[in-house]
């Protein structure tokens, strides 16, 4: 029983994506080996387990090992149809990616009340919540995040260059809580 019971805990289910994802995974892993004697150092006259190259060394090596076993372990399993439809998917996730870094670069330039107004309405609207109590709600999260972040915990944002038009009694408001 078991072994029986072990065999269950080890048998490798194969998914749709798996050896795309193992090969990105160790490609990562190889990459960052490479990258081990810019970004860390062996300090002389330190011991080996107090060198600062120790366990990012030891963690990128277990990482690269991992995926090279999950690679191999994906190739060998039976292959199951859909691969490149999950690739499309990560994919697709991407898409969110960009709408946050539009988002970074509009905060300088709008201000971060209105750039956070605007980008919290459209991925209300951009995932399906398009009633006009959701948007709202949206609208209204937009706002208590910039009274928390700016004006409670006085997290320092980037002023928008749109406060400079703004008549001098409302651009130094503007200025510090918006």
């Amino acid at each position: 029983m078991i072994a029986r019971t072990l065999q269950d805990m080890f048998r490798r289910y194969r998914r749709p994506g798996d050896v795309v994802f193992a090969l990105a995974f160790l490609a990562l892993s190889v990459f960052l080996i490479s990258q081990l004697g810019e970004q860390t150092e062996v300090t002389k006259r330190t011991k080996w387990y107090a060198q600062p190259a120790l366990w990012p060394t030891i963690s990128l090596y277990a990482m690269c090992a991992f995926a090279f076993l999950h690679w191999l372990s994906s190739a060998m399993s039976p292959r199951i149809a859909g691969r490149w439809k999950e690739v499309a998917l990560w994919l697709r996730s991407l898409e969110y990616v960009a709408y946050f870094l539009i988002y970074v670069i509009a905060v300088p330039v709008l201000g971060y009340l209105p750039s956070t107004m605007i980008f919290c309405v459209f991925l209300a609207i951009r995932t399906g919540f398009r009633q006009a109590r959701c948007i709202a709600i949206a609208a209204l999260f937009a706002v208590v995040v910039v009274i928390v972040f700016r004006g409670l915990l006085a997290v320092k944002i980037p002023a928008g260059a749109i406060y400079d038009h703004l008549p001098e009694t409302l651009r130094s408001f503007a200025l510090i809580y918006l």
